[in-house]
């Protein structure tokens, strides 16, 4: 079949069109409203409408729609479960974790800063370095999508649709930061639900479903056609079960939409976005098990190319352009955040605490750093996107990576033993022993292979752990996550090392637990954690942030998105004091 494409003047129409209305959305926040606390955590006390659908269309990215359906093409029909299910319950997973982590620092914004009030400038340089790394790759990720997209379905290269996606989302984030990412996300995620309600149903029909799933068996091998397949398993489920829950802890886009949020809210908002997310994501995924059937195969073998071809193949040109905006929409409230995220870890982690110090920080020097941020992470994630590296590698890459910081991090809000040498330690140790098992530096073939399954063993024993902690508490979390090492080691052993994804993920999990576990049980001294909320905390005393938290009513309940705007939590108080530690005076734990 020949595939539909558009003119250049109307893809420019669709694009004028999206950016342009997200930016008049976002132009609503004026000039007198600027606050460099709201443009990072719009005040702290966002409402449930804006919020849930912030956190929804932020997980939801261009990426996770063609990933799930490069998950299902490639393993078959129970790729995009593996992929959208967890994905969908890391959110879930995420809000018992988050309620502790605001009630210890209830006007942080970022994690990083909250890491350096708990231990000092070691841990507050891993967690910014590491998110630094992921915002870029993330923001990369989708600037492929979008290039590869607008390619596909116009006169023009690839290299331009980078670039107009790229100004496009640099254009209405660039003003109010946060503030507009968070109002324009309401809008996207109603426009991609409803989108893909209409146009995976048309494809599929248009493809010839349910004929298609008979005459195409014959195309899948038995691993592909089985719901149970170990293969999908061992390489997309449970890597990706690591990776997200990394995610979810460790990405500063989570978390600073989890600063943003009323504290009363946190339980429904992640709630609501773990059932959109999975919804929408599993959904558009069985496009690829559909191509898988039908023998469909994209242009090249890019597997990034799946999903456009698909859908230029069997809609007409005006679902086409609803899918075109549903993609648009998708990467860039993702871009958005990663945009904000970036900025935030400039704003506070470097000027507002490593550069002037929080005391003698000025908002307006915050918030110009904020943008000439946002607008050299625009240039140097469209430089990269020219490699059009595979999505759905970076992206298990990227959560492994941050493995390695789960457990400390998670441990410094809960464990007040954990001392600063211990956080650092197992996280540069974990990472040592992470990146040979993931790029196969060293063979893992006889006693090293033996080590790295045992070390595998014991990952699978924390990530499960982990999971039950957030809900149950320390002791259902340890009979968990021992019955699981226990009850996986006789399959593990001796052949784990074989999927390097997985078992490079699992490594980074045990070492950096065992690790910081061990440094830090002989910890006489124990730390209060009240003084995080008291190194943390707002940089602009001024009143301008009552436009901080669009969609807010003054109960912090949240209108759904009516931008209405209330002074923001703790607009006008008094700045904290300025204890945080620095070279000379570590903090308590950090013997």
């Amino acid at each position: 079949m020949e595939t539909a494409q558009f003119g250049a003047l109307v893809i420019v129409g669709l694009l004028v069109l999206f950016y342009g209305g997200t930016f008049l959305i976002s132009a609503r926040i004026g000039r007198k409203d600027e606050n460099a606390d709201a443009y990072m955590t719009g005040g702290n006390n966002i409402g449930f409408g804006i919020s849930a659908a912030s956190m929804t269309a932020t997980w939801i990215w261009a990426a996770s729609m063609y990933a799930s359906a490069t998950s299902g093409y490639t393993y078959g029909i129970s790729g995009p479960v593996h992929y959208g299910l967890w994905g969908a319950l890391m959110i879930l997973f995420i809000y018992p974790f988050g309620r502790r982590i605001r009630s210890v620092a209830p006007k942080a914004h970022t994690l990083a800063e909250v890491m350096y009030a708990r231990h000092g400038r070691s841990s507050q340089l891993m967690l910014a370095g590491s998110n630094v790394v992921g915002s870029l790759i993330s923001l990369m990720s989708n600037f492929i999508a979008g290039g590869v997209l607008i390619s596909l379905l116009s006169p023009f290269t690839f290299t331009q649709g980078v670039f107009a996606v790229a100004a496009g989302v640099l254009l209405y984030t660039l003003w109010s930061g946060f503030r507009a990412s968070v109002l324009t996300d309401f809008i996207q995620v109603v426009a991609m639900l409803g989108a893909v309600a209409v146009i995976v149903p048309v494809i599929f029909f248009a493809a010839g479903f349910p004929a298609a799933f008979e005459t195409g068996a014959d195309n899948l091998t038995p691993q592909q056609g089985s719901f149970f397949s170990s293969d999908a398993f061992m390489n997309q489920g449970a890597p990706y079960i690591a990776a997200v829950l990394a995610y979810a802890i460790g990405n500063q886009t989570i978390a600073q939409r989890l600063f943003a949020v009323k504290q009363s809210l946190i339980k429904p908002t992640f709630v609501t976005a773990t059932v959109g997310y999975g919804a929408m994501v599993i959904g558009v995924g069985m496009l690829g098990v559909l191509a898988l059937y039908t023998g469909f195969e994209p242009t090249g073998g890019d597997l990034n190319n799946l999903i456009p071809e698909m859908a230029a193949t069997y809609l007409s040109p005006v679902l086409l352009a609803v899918f075109f905006i549903m993609i648009v929409g998708a990467l860039s409230s993702t871009a958005d955040a990663d945009l904000c995220a970036l900025s935030s870890i400039a704003m506070t982690d470097i000027y507002g605490q490593a550069v002037a110090g929080r005391e003698k920080a000025d908002p307006r020097t915050m918030l110009l750093i904020g943008r000439i941020t946002m607008v050299l992470a625009t240039a140097a994630a469209v430089a990269f996107a020219s490699l059009r590296l595979n999505i759905l590698d970076l992206l298990v890459f990227v959560g492994a990576l941050w493995g390695a910081l789960v457990f400390p991090v998670l441990a410094s809000f809960y464990w007040e033993k954990v001392t600063s040498r211990a956080f650092t330690t197992s996280v540069l140790a974990a990472l040592a022993v992470f990146l040979p098992v993931r790029f196969g530096w060293i063979p893992t073939g006889g006693l090293f292979g033996i080590a790295v399954d045992v070390l595998a063993v014991i990952g699978i024993g924390v990530v499960l752990g982990l999971m039950v902690f957030g809900f149950f508490g320390v002791r259902p979390a340890k009979i968990v996550g021992v019955l699981a090492a226990a009850l996986s080691a006789p399959f593990a052993i001796g052949s784990l090392h074989e999927y390097a994804t997985l078992s490079g993920s699992l490594v980074a999990y045990s070492v950096s637990t065992v690790i910081c576990w061990a440094m830090s049980a002989g910890n006489t001294e124990r730390f209060d954690f009240a003084v995080i909320a008291r190194r943390t905390g707002d940089f602009d005393d001024s009143p301008a942030g009552a436009a901080a938290a669009p969609g807010t009513d003054s109960d912090g309940t949240g209108s759904g998105g009516t931008g209405r705007a209330v002074p923001a939590a703790g607009a006008g108080a008094p700045r904290p004091a300025a204890d945080a530690p620095d070279a000379a005076e570590p903090a308590a734990n950090s013997k």
